[in-house]
């Protein structure tokens, strides 16, 4: 069976991969041929123009507001952080300065508590002191005249002890006047 001579793309479902002569028509890509290179061409500028006035016209200047808007949203987050900065900074020298204050009166009225305790512990013991004073002098007092009633009986006392004495060891009992002097020269 002999090949025809021309095949109809239509109506036969086989293709062959034959490449066609140097001067047929047909065969390659179209986008290298230059009869249709004026086509595409236009078709090329006209989506050109579509999409720069679709990027200039509606997505730039939504992209420009959104990036405005966040430019705007950082500078004002920024200017309040350095505000609240300054606030807190001030707030901080405030409650040092407080805290100072606090603390000068608190010595001051720990200082005046002592004072107050040491000028009251004072009188108290300046009280006790003269109480103990007194009765130390009630006590030196009594003494002197516990000691002064003694020192009465101590003669008398020496005289009976002298006397029984020298009555224990001589067996006779010796005058008053003899033991009224040994007393006297043994003082």
């Amino acid at each position: 069976m002999a090949a025809p001579d021309h095949i109809d793309p239509h109506t036969d479902a086989h293709a062959t991969t034959e490449a066609p002569a140097h001067g047929a028509e047909g065969g390659g890509l179209p986008q290298f041929e230059t009869q249709h290179w004026f086509g595409q061409i236009a078709y090329l500028l006209v989506l050109f123009v579509v999409l720069y006035l679709l990027i200039s016209k509606v997505f730039a200047p939504r992209i420009r507001r959104v990036m405005d808007e966040r430019a705007e949203t950082i500078s004002g987050a920024v200017a309040t952080a350095r505000q609240v900065q300054i606030e807190a900074a001030e707030q901080a020298e405030a409650a040092k300065a407080d805290v100072a204050r606090a603390r000068a009166d608190s010595r001051a009225t720990a200082q005046a508590a002592a004072t107050r305790i040491a000028e009251e512990a004072a009188a108290r013991k300046a009280t006790e002191e003269a109480a103990v004073a007194a009765r130390i002098a009630e006590a030196e007092a009594a003494i002197a005249k516990t000691r002064d009633a003694a020192m009465q009986n101590v003669g008398a006392i020496a005289n009976d002890t002298a006397s029984a004495i020298v009555e224990r060891l001589t067996g006779k009992a010796p005058t008053a006047a003899e033991v009224a002097a040994a007393v006297k020269g043994a003082a």
